[in-house]
This record gives C-alpha cells, structure tokens and sequence, in this order.
C-alpha cells in the first residue's frame, strides 16, 4: 500500500470520526475544563457561544483556508468523488440545491459543497456554497465554530430564507432534502427518496425567489451496509421512534469498520427550474411546483443512470 493510499485512508478516516464522534469530545472537553484552573477559559467560550448563537443560522462563518485543505484532495480520492455539472449557472441569482439521495452519513454532498475537493468553484464560479445540515451540529461547543468554516448552516426556514434573500445574489444552499428517514432506507443498490410529502423546501424557494436545482449522487448508498431494517421490523419501528424524538436517525451500518466503502461517487448537479417569487405562496403553488421538481428530478436520475452502472430496469422509488 502506497504513501497516496495511507493518506486517503487517513483522510476519511478522520472526517468520519469528526462526524461522529468530535462534537461530543469538544462538549466533554468544555466541561473538564470548567472544572479546572482554566475555568475562566470556559466562561468566556460559553459568553462568545451565547453571542455567537445566531451565526448558524446566518450564513455560518466559511474560511476558504480550511474548505481548500489537502487533507479534501485525499478524501476526494479515496473513493473517488465526482461532481458534474449539465449546465452554466448565472452567478446573480441565488439557488437550492435540492440533494439526493441522503445516504447513511451524506458523505458526497459534504464533499462536494462543504469543500473546495470536487472543484465547485471552477465549475460554478461567483457562487458560494452552503451546506444545509442538522441544527444539531451546532449544538456543540467548539465544534460548531469549526462545522462553520466550511460554510455550513443549521437546517431551518430561517437559515433557507437568509441565504438566498438576505445575503445578497450568488448563493446556494445545499439542503439534503431527505433527512434522517431517508438515511434509513439508504441501501446499497436502491433508490429511496423521501421526497413525496417534503414540500418545506419548495416553499422556501418560492418566497425566496431562488431557483431550485436537483442534485442526485449516483453511488452514495453504496458506501456503507446497513443491517436489515424493512419497514415494520422491530429494528425500524425503534428507528422510527428516535428519529421523531430526537430528530435524527441511528442507522446500525457497517462497510470497514466505521469507514465507507471505497466506491465512486459521482454527483450530477441539474439544469435550475426557473421559480416565481412570492412571499406568501397558496398551497397550490407549492404543490404546482413539486410537481415540477419531481419530474425534473427523474428525468435527471433517468438521463445519467446509465453512465454510473444503474441497470435499465431500476427506478427511483419515491415515499
């Protein structure tokens, strides 16, 4: 195994373990040290995350520095990841990137827009990509400010709506639309959206104004194996049950370990669907739209299948 290889290993490795486990070492380690003789270290950190609470939810904090790291370039090719683009994207407008599908630990999709790895910036210059994800992240001491360089933002109307209204034109916010259930049905091999009763982000755009561009990963539910959880088993109903109250999902999954599959990925960005701007859109409008997405959306899954080893015969299959 070449040195090429041990870092690439090295650099997943760690993002995984980051993910994981590194927001709960930075709370244990806020809480050791206000127990300490650096307790005032402890007070001013806990003044700055009170008056800092807000910048999740306003456009994060990116540094380029850190979105730009080597360490990306390894992680990029360890499996490898790919991101293509099928058309030109006006950087004086602002847009959601709908992201499919969720997979276990969205690994693509961190790739792709919360880093420089995969070239979104040479591919669509004068746009600034935010990575939509779980409130949660935010949660946690210190991590928070290091999940914010890469541009990242916590998941709510509020954020959407900051993004692409109030932060001016050339943004886009890369909003993982299927959420924890979709985790659960990520399964090598199969196509499962949770997209029929997701309308949130819809809404979003059309007061916005922001148009919507469908994204679809083709490989990301191969990366990991989950055990068996078909819908009714004991194992999904408690699966269930933590999603709803917790508000994320415990997928049981396994590849190497905790480490995924090294697999390509290649993530195919859509042409944007053109949206009408309205502050206070009817139910119709929403629906009217969804409509839309959804068929652009297969059409895009139905169009470039055939490139990444997706058989003829297989489908999205949409709940």
């Amino acid at each position: 195994m070449g040195a090429k290889r041990l870092l690439e290993i090295f650099a997943i490795t760690q993002w995984v373990c980051s993910f994981l486990f590194l927001g709960f070492f930075c709370l244990g380690l806020v809480i050791y040290l206000g127990f300490t003789r650096l307790w005032p270290l402890t007070l001013v950190y806990l003044a700055w995350y009170l008056y800092d609470r807000l910048s999740p939810h306003k456009g994060g904090r990116r540094v380029e520095a850190i979105r730009r790291w080597k360490v990306w370039e390894h992680f990029r090719d360890y499996f490898p990841l790919k991101l293509v683009k099928t058309c030109d994207l006006d950087p004086h407008k602002n847009y959601l990137f709908a992201c499919h599908p969720h997979g276990v630990l969205s690994v693509s999709h961190f790739g792709n827009f919360a880093t420089e790895a995969t070239g979104f910036s040479k591919l669509f210059p004068g746009i600034d990509p935010h990575l939509i994800v779980l409130d949660g992240q935010f949660q946690f001491p210190l991590y928070r400010d290091y999940f914010m360089t890469t541009g990242s933002c916590g998941c709510n109307k509020n954020s959407l709506e900051y993004i692409l209204k109030s932060k001016g034109q050339g943004n886009a916010a890369c909003l993982i639309v299927g959420g924890a259930l979709e985790a659960l049905a990520a399964h090598p091999g199969h196509f499962n959206l949770n997209l029929n009763k997701k309308k949130g982000f819809i809404k979003s755009a059309i007061r916005t104004g922001a148009s919507i561009v469908p994204v679809f990963s083709f490989g990301e539910n191969d990366l990991y194996n989950q055990v068996p959880n078909p819908i009714g088993s004991k194992l999904r109903r408690f699966q269930m049950m933590a999603t709803t109250y917790l508000g994320l999902s415990p997928p049981f999954f396994y590849a190497r370990g905790i480490v995924p599959y090294s697999k390509p990925v290649t993530t195919v960005v859509g042409p944007p669907i053109e949206v009408n701007q309205n502050d206070t859109p009817t139910s119709e409008e929403i629906n009217d739209l969804h409509t839309i997405y959804v068929a652009a959306l297969i059409d895009l899954f139905e169009t470039h299948k055939h490139k990444y080893g997706v058989a003829e015969g297989t489908h999205l299959n949409l709940f």
